[in-house]
């Protein structure tokens, strides 16, 4: 598995961030804009046998050992479902344990990972100048695994760095913050991520016009990775645009297969268009003559603390089918308040 060239956006934070001298990065931003991209090509340049201002060189021995997961002086700190997605093996035990039907894999990052991690800075260095501990995502972590890595983020024995990506610095521990220099991921503007997202979905085989990427990028509030899974999904862009009419029906069909975390996600974004236009501000996910009326501001208030609420265990359904059930009546009821006001 080779590396695929970083999106220009990425490259140019790539040739800065080069350029610091603490151990440990943070790359800070919301979901969608390249941090574990940013984060493995960080790594991957601190490691190279022949690095230069713009990064790896891509030809090397240690190049080639991240691009077939197996570089003695990496470590790669994920959630064991993030592992399994991006092709990282996870621990021999911890694999035998899902294999046998144990367990399942785990959606965060354990504690046993961590102490894995601490354990790795300890060891003597394979082939380089340096050994690098690769966290995605960050706030994936919770108090028991980060506290267990906190000690070795401030004080590291030997030549180690450290590269942590997140989609939600807020949830970090502020002493895991503090010991990181912070960089806020840079957004592409819309033709460079229009640009990108036409020569990926086309590098993928698939016949994107500039208006159907508009859509998908639009869709993912200007996010160029999130509008790339949107591409990948199959959605369109008509069946995007159509969706707050459809909802407003109480249609669910086009949702209906989605992850509860996917369908949250778009309530998430009807309601904060809605808010907007209420306000007098454009919306961001969805054609505004899309948006059905707005209800009043007191229901949009309290419908987005309820999903706000929901996304607290999302990925913890006490039953995906009622749930969904519930979110498609409480999204008609709200959606109907405000077509009420207008035929009144």
């Amino acid at each position: 598995m080779s590396a695929t060239p970083l999106a220009p956006w990425l490259q140019g934070q790539l040739r800065s961030l080069l350029g610091h001298r603490g151990h440990a990065l943070l790359l800070a931003g919301p979901s969608g804009l390249g941090q574990y991209d940013l984060a493995l090509a960080l790594a991957r340049a601190w490691l190279c046998e022949n690095p230069s201002a713009d990064g790896a060189c891509g030809v090397c021995g240690s190049c080639h050992a991240i691009d077939v997961r197996t570089h003695a002086d990496l470590c790669v700190l994920m959630p064991e479902t993030q592992c399994q997605a991006l092709g990282w093996p996870l621990d021999e035990g911890a694999q035998k344990e899902i294999d046998d039907k144990k367990r399942k894999p785990s959606k965060l990052i354990r504690v046993e990972a961590a102490r894995e991690a601490v354990a790795f800075t300890q060891f003597t260095r394979s082939r380089g100048r340096t050994k690098v501990i690769l966290v995605h995502p960050a706030e994936r972590m919770n108090v028991e695994s980060a506290n267990t890595l906190l000690k070795t983020l401030e004080e590291p024995l030997g030549e180690v760095r450290f590269v942590l990506a997140t989609e939600a610095a807020h949830q970090l521990l502020p002493t895991i913050r503090s010991r990181c220099q912070t960089h806020a991921m840079v957004w592409p503007t819309e033709p460079e991520a229009l640009d990108w997202l036409v020569q990926q979905t086309s590098a993928a085989g698939k016949a994107v016009d500039r208006a159907q990427a508009q859509a998908w990028l639009q869709a993912a509030g200007g996010r160029p990775d999130d509008a790339l899974a949107l591409a990948d999904s199959g959605l369109q862009g008509a069946t995007w645009a159509q969706l707050p009419q459809a909802l407003s029906r109480g249609d669910w069909g086009t949702l209906a297969g989605w992850p509860p975390a996917q369908q949250l996600a778009v309530l998430q974004k009807l309601c904060h268009d809605l808010m907007a236009h209420a306000a007098g501000a454009p919306p961001r996910f969805f054609p505004t003559e899309q948006l059905p009326p707005a209800p009043r501001w007191a229901v949009l208030a309290q419908w987005s603390r309820e999903l706000v609420a929901a996304a607290r265990t999302v990925e913890h359904p006490y039953s995906a089918n009622l749930t969904q059930e519930a979110w498609a009546a409480r999204t008609r009821q709200v959606l109907a308040s405000g077509a009420g006001r207008r035929d009144g």
